[in-house]
């Protein structure tokens, strides 16, 4: 592997874990705690793989939103992935990608299908489905920590970037709050990151939602 394809994997390593925690594990989430107490230091974005010109200005609005008053960070986690009323951006593939929009539709039976032919193998709750933003975010992590460059590239090209585009567009526009307005453009700018360095294309999948 050469040292560019090393460099690739260890950014996607290190950037898929921390989205994936923040959209997959509320604030209240012992396992996440240290992560956003990093958070809360603005000086973070100077460590962050990714460096574009408007990362400061995320940055600040990320940590601003760790103390706002308006709305909790956990009022607002509730709010965008949890409910009770209508996710204003559906963290799921399937809602996307099927013409019914509904979950564990025909796009995640082929991501199931994918990771059973490549022997990979996901610990997740009862009934929770395989294609929410942060699980895939952090199963494309986990890859590139193995060094699988293929399969993060599959990962990537057939089952995220086919959608992630539309969810964060209407992640971003509908969040409220600014930590997770700011989440939003932060993976935004890093996927875009993470597909310069693929060495197959994104396949052309038509959205529904």
């Amino acid at each position: 592997m050469s040292s560019q394809d090393s460099q690739r994997l260890a950014i996607i390593e290190l950037t898929g874990r921390v989205l994936g925690i923040l959209y997959h594990q509320g604030p209240q989430s012992q396992d996440a705690a240290s992560l956003y107490a990093s958070l809360a230091d603005p000086a973070w974005h100077e460590q962050w793989p990714v460096q574009t010109p408007e990362l400061t200005e995320i940055a600040s609005r990320m940590t601003d939103g760790l103390s706002d008053t308006n709305e909790t960070l956990s009022e607002a986690y509730q709010r965008l992935f949890i409910g009770p009323h209508a996710l204003p951006a559906a963290p799921w593939g399937s809602v996307y990608l099927d013409k019914e929009n509904v979950l564990f539709g025909d796009s995640t039976l082929e991501l199931r299908r994918w990771m059973r032919k490549k022997e990979i193998g996901l610990q997740l709750d009862q009934n929770e489905p395989e294609d929410h933003i942060g699980t895939l975010l952090m199963l494309a992590a986990w890859l590139a920590e193995s060094g699988h460059r293929q399969l993060v590239d599959e990962l990537l090209a057939w089952h995220l970037l086919p959608w992630a585009g539309r969810f964060l567009e209407l992640f971003i526009e509908n969040a409220g709050h600014p930590f997770y307005q700011g989440l939003g453009e932060l993976t935004r700018l890093t996927l875009a990151n993470w597909r310069e360095g693929l060495l197959i294309p994104v396949a052309a999948k038509e959205l529904h939602f």
